[in-house]
């Protein structure tokens, strides 16, 4: 016979032993992923002509990066670092993989165009802890089977292999084969209705059906990369604007609205308070294609001013992360990938030659220090460093630019010919770095003159 006191003992034991099970339980990972957004264009960024109520909602329940950075200005490399959690230079994915319009250019053929299968991926990492892993929206990663989602540590896919398309349904098949609506692989076939719309469903039945195991989703939305497509119903809502700004307007309202899906969701299902969710955006808006603001940052997409580089970012992590927050050290979308797996139980040890940092400890304060001191880019022979405050920009067709980004965010006085030193410094830094990479696996001669890649080379071999 067991006494009435053991028996109190035992469910005790159970019931501590449940919560303990329950706090470690892996959380669930949603990373919600814009392209060609602008830096301004969003309420939570300060924005009075979008209207973005669910992410406004989303930045006032985790923290918001005032600092926060893609690997590159524009989408191929930024995402190829970002699913790696390297530096995209490291194996040679330097410039936009587009093999229709890079062949006749670089001394590479289209199917070597991706990441090289010798680099995991988030979702590889994601997969060896037991997540169900999903990809649904724009890869641009590579355009052949072996460099497919499915190939690469995700288990679904719906989406395109390329790096822009109509967000309506084609009668005909695109232009670009890369382009055309997949299902896993191989399967092709268009959806009906607004495509960010359908990628959001996609997400939200994933969810559904992987709601009693640990999940990842990767909602790549191509929203709003041109072409400039809204739904007539969502351009109304902004009757003040015209022309691209009135169609980017009701894009980013299409992108919130698919976002609040995936976002209630979760809430429904009871999974918000044990997943992570992100929202950030591969590099800065093009102020000319689709009429992107940027400001009060400098610059565009595809340079090295801030505006080129510096992207929204909000992070969810009720209990983790505080809510309504602000983390005011840079950070960088490297950095997706060691957070999403040591969040999931991942060891230090299993991370290759990543150079990515976990932010968690940096956000609940458990941490001292920043993230990063030194971050960098590049492309051909343009190269860009951020040490501390200071910002080094390097150029192939005029003097370097040198700016303080704590006193000059905005990039407005060129420091260079007050601080030789300091550019002297920078300059070695970045040589150092780029000692360490490999060299570019194709690059576009129309855009670099053979005297600049002779010069990478040159700096390489020292």
């Amino acid at each position: 016979m067991f006494s009435k006191k053991s028996i109190q003992l035992s469910l005790l034991l159970l019931f501590i032993a449940s919560q303990i099970g329950h706090a470690q339980k892996q959380p669930n990972i949603v990373l919600l992923f814009a392209d060609d957004g602008g830096y301004a264009d969003f309420g939570f960024q300060g924005s009075k002509e979008m209207i973005t109520p669910n992410l406004d909602k989303l930045a006032s329940e985790g923290v918001r990066f005032t600092q926060a950075y893609v690997s590159a200005s524009t989408c191929g490399p930024s995402r190829a670092g970002l699913i790696t959690g390297r530096y995209q230079q490291r194996f040679g994915f330097e410039e936009n993989n587009v093999p229709s319009y890079m062949s006749q250019y670089s001394g590479q053929d289209g199917p070597n165009m991706g990441i090289p299968l010798t680099e995991k991926t988030m979702g590889d990492y994601l997969k060896s802890l037991g997540y169900a892993t999903a990809f649904y929206g724009k890869w641009h990663l590579g355009g052949t089977d072996k460099f497919h989602p499915l190939n690469r540590g995700f288990d679904e896919f719906l989406g395109f292999r390329g790096g822009a398309r109509d967000y309506f349904p084609y009668e005909n098949n695109p232009q670009d084969e890369l382009n055309k609506l997949e299902r896993n692989l191989g399967n092709y076939k268009e959806h009906d209705g607004y495509l960010t719309d359908v990628l959001a469903d996609e997400a939200i039945d994933f969810i559904e059906r992987k709601k009693n195991k640990p999940f990842f989703v990767f909602l790549s939305y191509n929203a709003v990369h041109t072409p400039m497509q809204a739904r007539q119903e969502d351009m109304d809502k902004f009757p003040n604007l015209t022309g691209k700004r009135k169609e980017l307007a009701g894009m980013t309202l299409s992108l919130d609205r698919a976002c609040g899906k995936v976002l209630d969701k979760l809430k429904e299902l009871g999974l918000d308070d044990n997943t992570i969710v992100i929202f950030t955006n591969d590099n800065g808006g093009p102020t000319d294609k689709n009429a992107s603001i940027n400001l009060p940052l400098s610059g565009t997409k595809s340079n090295h001013l801030e505006g080129g580089i510096r992207v929204p970012f909000l992070m969810r992590w009720p209990g983790k992360i505080k809510a309504s927050s602000t983390y005011n050290a840079p950070i960088s979308t490297l950095d997706l990938l060691p957070t999403f797996f040591k969040a999931g139980g991942g060891k230090d040890e299993a991370l290759k030659n990543i150079d990515g940092v976990d932010l968690i400890p940096y956000v609940s304060n458990k941490t001292t220090g920043i993230p990063h001191e030194t971050l960098y880019w590049k492309l051909g022979i343009r190269g860009t460093i951020r040490d501390g405050d200071w910002k080094l920009m390097r150029f192939s067709d005029r003097p370097a630019e040198l700016y303080n980004i704590e006193n000059d965010p905005y990039e407005q006085k060129d420091l260079a010919v007050y601080y030789p030193d300091k550019v002297k410094a920078l300059f070695k830094k970045l040589y150092a770095w780029e000692l360490t990479l490999e060299r570019p696996a194709w690059l576009l001669q129309k855009k670099f003159e053979k005297v600049d890649i002779d010069r990478m080379d040159k700096y390489r071999n020292k």
